[in-house]
């Protein structure tokens, strides 16, 4: 009789852990993000998970393309992207909830050099024969492309440079091209460069149009009360203050 009872307490606490295993997976919510996020956005997802118990997932990608992808049915559950003209874009598109754009922080760029023993390099350096290769990312979908782009002919010195120009996929792998040597300097995301050896130079912010940060959540995500937890997660003190550690201005 005991080890019947034994058996059946063990089948239901078999049973119980299954269904909290479920309920564990389902809740998961998935985050479409610029790239100059990486690692800013990850630490703020840890730390939201280690409060709320909801983890989240994310696709790092340039805010062109993952607009697209959402535009076509991505089963996002939110949308950071890195300028707030994406978001707006996709609100007109019927793809993204009017009432979740939120502008969560301001981006900056800057100049990176792959030398690591200069000890400075401001744009003019860009002009030096020894600089073969420049990237940034592809302005045609990446917002912090097109601020490079904006600055360097803010400079006067695009349409000397332009055929060194090496185009990224977006901007974490400009970074990845200058840090790998591939590329002699780049326009980066200053939120990138928090942990790099490599001379850089902040750009002023003049020199380009604001990157204006912005979020929503998409129409099809089936979690929205979630990803309305990690928004105020990413807006609260918390949240901001972990932006600002790696280098974004705040709204």
């Amino acid at each position: 009789m005991n080890r019947n009872v034994l058996m059946m307490l063990f089948a239901f606490l078999m049973v119980l852990g299954g269904c909290s295993q479920a309920k564990t997976s389902e809740e998961i919510i998935y985050v479409a993000a610029a790239s100059d996020l990486y690692h800013a956005l990850t630490e703020i997802g840890d730390e939201f998970t280690k409060e709320t118990g909801i983890e989240v997932e994310f696709t790092f990608g340039s805010t062109g393309l993952l607009t697209q992808q959402i535009q076509e049915g991505a089963p996002f559950d939110l949308f950071a992207a890195a300028q707030e003209s994406y978001i707006d874009k996709l609100i007109d598109k019927k793809a993204v909830e009017k009432d979740s754009k939120e502008y969560y922080a301001l981006g900056r760029i800057a100049i990176l050099s792959s030398d690591s023993g200069r000890e400075e390099i401001k744009l003019d350096d860009l002009l030096s024969p020894e600089v073969k290769s420049i990237t940034i990312a592809n302005p045609e979908h990446a917002p912090y492309g097109k601020a490079a782009k904006e600055a360097l002919e803010a400079s006067g010195i695009w349409n000397e440079i332009e055929p060194k120009i090496v185009y990224a996929e977006n901007i974490r792998q400009a970074f990845q091209y200058v840090e790998s040597e591939n590329a002699d300097a780049g326009i980066i995301a200053l939120a990138l460069l928090q942990e790099t050896d490599l001379p850089y130079e902040l750009i002023d912010e003049k020199a380009h149009s604001p990157i204006k940060q912005t979020l929503g959540i998409p129409m099809q995500s089936e979690k929205k009360e979630e990803s309305k937890k990690f928004t105020e997660f990413i807006l609260s003190k918390q949240g901001q203050e972990i932006l600002e550690k790696y280098g974004f201005d705040l709204p």
